[in-house]
């Protein structure tokens, strides 16, 4: 394919979707992810694009929202496993919510062999998922439909969350920075999520590795407020995810990171985890940070707490262990 033809290809799918990865240009084009790159570089100097972390977007698409049909073609592997790892963290009989997206989509079809399960959603396609499910309760919220992501929202969806407390909330979104956490595009849908963050002890955010550094207009979680990201591993080349989610470590949120291949090799042909391993690696969690009990953290030491071990002496060591035992 002649470099025009190529240019071509990528604009047609930035025009048709709003918003595409560098990885998914390069798997359609059958190039690699440098060519492209360099692509969307020429193309935006033509003012026919803009670039943004790690992929393209149509000129000031920076608040531009793609709907479902678009959303639901792009990333799909980094999202299969994503999902699969968030499944591993829902519990027998636990109550969460899971919020509006494609992302949550995927989750929601691994979570309906969790018996006991209390699921509180204000989105159609997660209670879809889940509908046939017969040891999984569903829960829908009230409000208004929003037909771009099939999502209920307004004051009605918002009021029947009222009162409601669970152990977890699963949301995704537009944009994840350090600096402001997770945005969205439209001021509605990130009313709904806010509310859902009220109801949960802890707060999971679901996020592949070309929203790390987008920002948008809609504030939905402070990063003090995300008690976990689970993301996949963004590519070598690309500086800023990995700037990203070290900042966001630093700041106190768990990283849970989804390994090369962790979707294709964990999930059966019905979209279900198989119950093999999953490749993973979870960032260290720097500095001390809320927890909630019985949650993820409460498992975790701080860094601090860790130097203050070693710099005990063996014997202070041995008299403290003593004193526990006792």
């Amino acid at each position: 394919m002649f470099a025009a033809e190529r240019r071509q290809l990528i604009l047609e799918m930035v025009r048709a979707n709003g918003a595409v990865s560098l990885r998914e240009l390069a798997r359609v084009v059958q190039t690699s992810e440098v060519t492209v790159r360099r692509d969307v570089r020429a193309l935006e100097a033509e003012g026919l694009l803009d670039r943004r972390h790690g992929g393209a977007v149509l000129p000031g698409g920076f608040t531009r929202e793609s709907g479902f049909p678009q959303k639901s073609h792009l990333a799909t592997a980094e999202k299969t496993a994503i999902a699969d790892l968030a499944a591993g963290l829902v519990e027998e009989g636990e109550a969460i919510v899971v919020g509006a997206g494609t992302t949550t989509q995927e989750l929601a079809r691994r979570l309906a062999r969790v018996p006991g399960l209390t699921v509180v959603t204000n989105s159609l396609l997660v209670a879809q998922a889940l509908a046939h499910a017969n040891r999984v309760e569903v829960v829908m919220t009230g409000g208004t439909l929003r037909g771009s992501n099939y999502a209920l929202v307004g004051s009605g969806a918002e009021q029947s969350l009222q009162g409601l407390r669970v152990s977890r909330a699963f949301l995704s979104g537009s944009g994840l920075t350090a600096e402001r956490g997770l945005s969205t595009s439209n001021m509605l849908s990130a009313s709904v999520d806010r509310a859902l963050v009220q109801a949960a002890a802890e707060v999971v955010v679901l996020a592949d590795h070309t929203k790390l550094g987008t920002d948008t207009m809609f504030q939905t979680v402070p990063t003090d407020v995300i008690t976990r990201l689970v993301t996949d591993e963004p590519p070598p080349h690309d500086e800023r995810a990995g700037t990203e989610l070290q900042a966001l470590a630093d700041q106190g949120v768990q990283i849970t990171v989804a390994g090369p291949g962790a979707g294709a090799s964990g999930s059966g042909g019905d979209g279900v985890p198989t119950g093999r391993p999953q490749p993973r690696r979870d960032m260290p969690l720097p500095g001390q940070r809320r927890t909630h009990p019985g949650g993820p953290g409460s498992q975790l030491r701080s860094a601090a707490s860790i130097a203050e071990q070693q710099a005990q002496s063996p014997g202070e060591r041995a008299r403290v262990a003593d004193m526990r035992r006792r």
